[in-house]
């Protein structure tokens, strides 16, 4: 069983607050806009880490993790974009690998809006977390705890960190 913390687009914005929330977690994961390489590296430190970049990110950060993650999370089968869209309103770009092998999680970031949607079509969960910065039109600075255990995901917590400011 692992406990994992997602969060997404912190363009270069760390607080406290979110490290206290992800240092409860076995693994770390990003969607991407991650916003400095110090952030990334403290992020790497915390736990076992998983992110992708953002069309943000820099050549620094672009080279130091890849565009996209495709792993396998206990029996779960996990696939993390950060532009990715979501049920019903994909990127383009995420059409081969949803018509690729099963999956049972697709994590993307980009649009700043939190979303937890099942999508009936391929048959995964679809997860947002929403931003955790403070760059962005976003009213509250968000980020998602959850459970995978063999491939059941659970206890999924949408932590809300307050506004931007």
């Amino acid at each position: 069983m692992k406990r994992i913390g997602l969060l997404s687009d912190t363009h270069g914005y760390l607080d406290d607050r979110i490290i206290d929330f992800l240092t409860e977690c076995d693994e770390v994961w990003h969607a991407g806009d991650i916003g400095t390489m110090e952030i990334l590296e403290k992020l790497e430190r915390l736990q076992l880490f998983r992110g992708v970049y953002g069309n943000i990110d820099g050549h620094k950060i672009r080279s130091a993790i890849p565009e996209v993650q495709r792993f396998r999370c206990e029996e779960t089968e996990v696939l993390i974009k950060h532009i990715g869209g979501y049920p019903g309103r994909y990127d383009r770009t995420m059409i081969p690998y949803l018509k690729g092998e099963k999956l049972n999680l697709v994590i993307t970031g980009h649009s700043h809006i939190l979303k937890v949607i099942y999508d009936k079509k391929y048959g995964f969960l679809h997860i947002n977390p929403g931003a955790a910065g403070i760059q962005g039109f976003h009213k509250i600075r968000t980020l998602v705890r959850f459970t995978i255990n063999r491939d059941e995901i659970s206890n999924l917590e949408v932590i809300e960190l307050g506004g931007r400011r």
